[in-house]
Order: structure tokens, then sequence, then C-alpha cells
């Protein structure tokens, strides 16, 4: 989807801790401060989508709890009375400004399934076109670890892109990533520019800085790898700070800016979808001689290239390539059952031609861990 080039799509993924009090409940004043700066944003005609956290900050101390409860189904009961507090807390506000939200409650089975990714992105799409202010949050309440995304940093970076941002913003308690922990030496320097994540940043990802959230630097980097491949500049600052969104919008906010791969891979819808989304089902060794053409993607896995294959599969799973030194290479979606495969490649019949796997995404290309 192209934009206007001063038009933009924006993501804003919001922490807990930059929408509570310090006793742990939702802060009017800082959800005011919040709305006020998308609001101007929207005025000038930008597309603004919001991730929050917060609906189980909002809602412990309704159910009776002194503290931030560490059990599921604590968790769970908090955030079915936070969520409608806190959507009903950000329509107020937004409508004072002549803006309607609306609220997108997600699980990553969501995402994992293509058929409700591909719904999801229409419907966000129908309410962004509309001029209307999704705020996207994990549905909480019946979501079980396994099917959880982990943090709202993942989460915001799968969905911008889902829906083709044009920037994310991660604001959170502290103002960028610094060379070190800044809480403990006082000559950490912030990082203006990072277009690359090395084993050197990663290394500069430390532990949760808050009580409050779930997502520490580490998840954060995590979420910059994703959005670094799909081609979306990222920035990540201090919420609170006076004009902090508009600032980075326009490139002018204190905090670190995650540059968009310069040969980051054009991925259409679906090759999104298996890049970022699926969850691969089994494992195709390939040959050698097969490797460079793959990483080229010029076309897609032969059965003739097929060295050995691991896992039961069905016809339209995505798999994961592998080559010799059993290194993912590539995500594909196969052709064959795992049952096909093992005959066709053990037979001597002519249509050893044919493409058993397509719609390749190449690892080299994508660069991150594919599937994230």
């Amino acid at each position: 989807m192209s934009h206007d080039s001063r038009k933009k799509r924006v993501v804003i993924k919001i922490g807990s801790s930059s929408l509570t009090s310090m006793h742990g409940e939702i802060s009017r004043r800082k959800l005011e401060r919040l709305v006020d700066e998308v609001a101007r944003l929207k005025d000038d005609g930008h597309e603004v989508l919001l991730v929050s956290s917060g609906a189980v900050a909002a809602g412990y101390r309704k159910l009776g709890c002194l503290e931030r409860p560490n059990s599921l189904p604590e968790k769970q009961a908090a955030a079915a009375i936070g969520q409608g507090l806190l959507i009903e807390a950000y329509s107020d506000l937004f409508l004072s400004h002549g803006y309607v939200a609306s609220q997108i409650l997600i699980t990553r089975s969501d995402f994992s399934d293509e058929n409700r990714y591909n719904n999801a992105r229409n419907t966000i799409n129908v309410l962004l076109e509309r001029g209307i202010i999704p705020i996207v949050n994990e549905n909480d309440t019946v979501t079980i670890n396994r099917l959880k995304f982990g943090d709202n940093d993942t989460l915001s970076a799968k969905v911008s892109a889902l829906v083709d941002a044009d920037q994310l913003l991660i604001l959170s308690d502290i103002d960028g990533l610094y060379n070190c922990d800044p809480r403990k030496n006082k000559n950490a320097t912030l990082l203006d520019r990072v277009e690359e994540i090395t084993s050197d940043i990663e290394d500069m990802a430390g532990e949760p800085g808050s009580a409050v959230g779930t997502g520490g630097m580490r998840s954060k980097i995590d979420a910059f790898k994703i959005t670094m491949a799909a081609g979306i500049p990222a920035f990540l600052g201090k919420s609170g700070t006076p004009d902090i969104i508009y600032e980075a919008v326009h490139r002018k906010a204190k905090g670190t800016y995650f540059e968009a791969k310069k040969d980051a891979t054009n991925l259409d819808s679906r090759q999104q979808w298996i890049a970022f989304n699926s969850g691969p089902e089994g494992e195709i060794i390939i040959k050698e001689p097969a490797k460079n053409r793959i990483k080229e993607q010029a076309g897609g896995v032969h059965l003739q290239d097929i060295e050995d294959i691991a896992g039961q599969f069905k016809k339209g799973a995505v798999v994961r390539i592998l080559d010799s030194h059993k290194k993912q290479i590539a995500l594909g979606i196969v052709n064959y059952t795992a049952q096909e495969l093992v005959k066709e490649t053990n037979s001597s019949r002519n249509n050893i031609e044919a493409v058993s796997i397509d719609h390749l995404v190449c690892h080299i290309k994508v660069s991150l861990p594919v599937g994230l």
C-alpha cells in the first residue's frame, strides 16, 4: 500500500508503565497526554494505530488485588475488568477530539492461521481508511502461555508488518538503546541510529526495566528485527517526554531510530505471513547444488533438490528449508504431504522437475529468526 510521503501510517506501542500511576492503576493524566499527541497526528492527516498494554493494570485493583497478580487466572480476570475500562477511557478521550476509537483483541493463533491473518488485515485497513483509530491488544482474558505473543513489543512489530505501516514507535520507560545500562553506568551513551542488529546490539539489551510491564529491551530488539526485515523504520523513546510522538514521526525526537534494511525484501502479504507468523510444521533438507539458486530465489525447491525430509505435514503447510549443515535458509509452502514427498523423491518417475515447495521466503534476505 503506498502512502503520501507526508501522510504516514503510524503504529504506536505504549507500555503499561507509560499508562499507569505510581500505585499501578491507569493514570488519566498520562492517558490524556498520549491521546492529545495522537490527535495531533490525526489532525495532520496521518493514520494511527495503537498497540496498548494496560488491561491487567487497569483491572487488578477492582478485582480486589492490592498488587499486580502473578497467577494466570487472576491476571486474566483482571484483564477482563481492565480491558473494558481501558477502551472506555480511550474512547471518551478520542471523542473529545472528534475521533472514533475501536478495539481489536487478538491472539497469536489469529496470526498463525492465514485466513484469520488476512481477515485481521482487512478489518484494520477498513478502520484506518475510515479515519478510525484501532486500539490493539492481546486477548489476555483467554490467551494461554503457548498462544501468547509474549509481549506487546512483538505484537506491535507484527501488526506493523500486517498493515504495511510506514513507521513503528515504541514508547517505553527508557529513552532509547544505550551501549550499557544507564541505571548502572552514568557514562552510558544513547545510540541515535541502528542500521543492523548485530550481536553487540543484542548484548546491550538488558532485562525488563519495570515491574509493571512484561517486555524488556531484549523483546524490543526482537521486535525491531521484524520491522527492519519488513522494511519499516522504527523508533524507541521515552513516553511522557513532551511531543515525543509528533517529533518521532518527524525524526526530531530524542531516542533511537532503527532504520529499515536497505536491501529488505519487498515481501507480499503471503510472504510476510510465512516469514513472521506461520508455524513451520516440518523440515526439508536440500542438496548443496540447489542452495545458491534458492538463496537468489530463482524458483522454488524441486523434487530433485531434496536430500531428506523431517516431520509430518500436509499439503499446503509451511516448512523450513535447511542446507546440508542443517542451517535454515528459507521457508516455503509445500505442495505435497510428507508421505507423498518421501514417495516421490524415492521414485524414478519422470516428474522430478515438478516444484515441490514454492512461495519461498529466503532466510538470507529476511535475516532474522524467520517465524519469530
